[in-house]
């Protein structure tokens, strides 16, 4: 669970598999051969996606908040909290809920999402700044 990579799969086969860092809130991936780098900003009030050539691609802004955002190749993705406590976050599309992201087992760590619309290399990026603040969220409970 501390340093567990994620295999992501999407139609039923293997996309790409996020590989968390333990010293850094944040990760790495490949999809279609590209790699992105995930990572931080401000205490994690922001997560940046940067691709091979050091290009910021995508921005999430306050992930973890009642509302916060996802934005690439010139669109905002709207997503809101579903509840204090839950692990759910849903994607929203002019104020209604089209799609999700949750965490199936806190225990096992299994994450599903569905996220219609949106490029698979931007679904990869916002299912893994989610991880990564479960994870952090994890790691502070623990050592509290």
């Amino acid at each position: 669970m501390w340093r567990g990579r994620y295999r992501l799969v999407a139609d039923g086969r293997e996309v790409a598999v996020w590989d968390p860092k333990w010293w850094r809130s944040g990760g790495d991936f490949v999809v279609d051969g590209r790699r992105f780098e995930v990572r931080a900003k401000g205490l994690g009030m922001s997560y940046r996606m940067i691709d091979d050539a050091g290009n910021e691609v995508a921005l999430v802004e306050k992930p973890g908040r009642k509302h916060w955002t996802a934005q690439a190749d010139g669109r905002v993705y709207e997503f809101r909290r579903s509840s204090l406590w839950g692990n759910q976050q849903e994607m929203l599309v002019g104020g209604v809920g089209v799609g999700s992201i949750r965490r199936t087992s806190p225990w096992k760590g299994n994450v599903e999402a569905n996220l219609p619309g949106m490029p698979l290399p931007i679904q990869i990026f916002v299912v893994g700044v989610q991880i990564a603040r479960w994870q952090s969220q994890q790691a502070a409970a623990t050592s509290g």
